[in-house]
């Protein structure tokens, strides 16, 4: 008999354009970091252009504040239900979807005739982010499974909003100084080509139930909506006027309504009930305070280098370089410094570097030197940097796996709220009679974020765990 030979197992080589899994998740952090870096930039560099914007436009202080809000009121009240399109329909497909209507809505940006035409597509571009940012953490949250790698990852996550925010006013000045302040919103059209190339690449994302809540958004959007009215019309209407009081009464109205509903609702876009645990809740409001101190910083000293000072646009921008140095170097240094020493200890220093940052800014006047400016705005580069890192990976850590899309969402929704009353806040107290700035108004401002800062970090102090 002839001797059966063993059968052998030929290795299957896997087809060339299918990367490898530590290749992928590279691709899928590039992306993420690549989208998320985007609609950061936005923000900050629309800011500095829109002095522009005022005079291409013919726009008072108030269309200035909705080109701000218009997108970020959006942002944070889609944010809540975004999470819930990212969970639902894969991290994957719903980024490529926001991408999408985010480069489409900045070409509608880049062409507005008027500010009406603007502010509106300044909503779609808010509605766009609102799905990117938590699609983009999914996406990351997907990719790693090993905790200390999606750590990493997260951090430079991180590290790439961080430094777009800071570095932002540069870019905005220099293009619009150079092309018009129009080229702000053209730039993110190469990009939004670039990241749809990088997601063909990456894997499917997987599904999870996630019922999408309509009565929830709707009143989230008008509770948002109306207390933004109030509080940016307040400071040229008066107070109270019969439009501020009626907004402020739907704010109100639509806040409880929103509660109601969401107790109710068999599947939330925002589960009450994780609100209720102290490393949820505290990250939402440390978030919101953030932004409100860094969003509203930047309002104000865009405003302040051309409106105070004179500046031009590119070295009102050139301002900000010092800044976004200190902003990337402290990104860095955050996540080691949270693992030698524990996140409570980071977050709480972040909001008292913040705080100081915010008292620092009370001397500065339309004589103050240039070099004492750029020492004085220090602590505003190093407070959301050391923090934002250690909030982010407690929040994420906090939540099941199948929850990190909700999660996200609900952290800047909160983050992306603070930031547009900051604005709100700030240009009502800015105004001065004939448009000019306001110092007094300037300080006023600073003092108020100032005592939330302290308030939010004297609630981590004592709520967060030191781990």
């Amino acid at each position: 008999m002839r001797r059966r030979q063993p059968h052998r197992v030929r290795p299957v080589a896997l087809p060339a354009c299918v990367p490898a899994e530590p290749q992928r998740a590279g691709l899928a952090l590039v992306a993420s970091l690549l989208g998320f870096t985007v609609i950061t930039i936005d923000v900050s560099a629309v800011n500095i252009a829109l002095p522009a914007i005022r005079d291409s436009l013919s726009g008072g202080m108030a269309g200035l504040q909705w080109v701000v809000d218009a997108y970020t009121l959006m942002f944070a009240a889609l944010m809540l239900s975004a999470g819930a399109i990212a969970d639902r329909s894969g991290a994957r497909r719903a980024y490529a979807w926001g991408v999408s209507l985010f480069t489409l809505a900045s070409l509608g940006c880049a062409l507005a005739p008027d500010i009406g035409v603007l502010v509106a597509a300044r909503v779609a571009q808010g509605a766009a982010a609102a799905v990117v940012m938590p699609a983009s953490l999914a996406l990351i949250r997907q990719a790693y499974e090993d905790t200390r790698e999606r750590a990493r990852a997260i951090a430079l996550w991180t590290v790439g909003g961080s430094v777009a925010m800071a570095a932002g006013p540069v870019l905005g000045g220099l293009l619009t100084e150079s092309a018009g302040w129009r080229a702000v919103f053209l730039l993110n059209l190469p990009v939004g080509m670039v990241i749809l190339g990088l997601l063909a690449r990456v894997p499917r994302s997987p599904r999870r139930p996630a019922a999408l809540d309509g009565a929830g958004l709707l009143t989230a959007v008008l509770a948002l909506g109306g207390l933004a009215f109030a509080v940016i019309e307040g400071g040229h209407l008066g107070w109270t006027s019969p439009p501020v009081l009626a907004a402020a009464a739907l704010a109100v109205a639509s806040g409880f309504g929103f509660r109601l509903v969401e107790s109710r609702h068999r599947q939330p876009m925002v589960p009450l009930g994780i609100l209720g645990d102290r490393e949820v809740a505290v990250p939402l409001a440390v978030g919101f305070a953030i932004n409100a101190a860094f969003y509203g910083g930047i309002f104000l000293l865009g405003l302040y280098y051309q409106q105070l000072r004179g500046m031009s646009g590119t070295a009102a921008g050139l301002m900000f370089v010092p800044m976004s140095v200190v902003v990337t170097a402290t990104n860095l240094v955050s996540p080691r410094l949270a693992e030698r020493i524990g996140r409570r200890p980071v977050i709480v220093a972040g909001q008292l570097v913040f705080t100081a940052a915010m008292l620092a800014m009370l001397p500065l006047a339309a004589d103050t030197p240039v070099w004492l400016v750029l020492v004085l705005l220090l602590p505003l580069s190093v407070g959301g940097a050391l923090a934002v890192p250690a909030l982010t990976a407690l929040l994420i850590d906090a939540v099941p796996g199948e929850r990190a899309g909700t999660a996200s969402g609900l952290l800047n929704s909160s983050r992306q709220t603070g930031g547009a009353l900051a604005v709100a806040l700030f240009g009502s107290l800015l105004s001065a009679p004939g448009g000019g700035f306001s110092l007094p108004g300037m300080r006023l401002g600073l003092l108020a974020v100032a005592g939330l800062l302290l308030a939010t970090a004297a609630l981590s102090r004592l709520l967060l765990p030191r781990g």
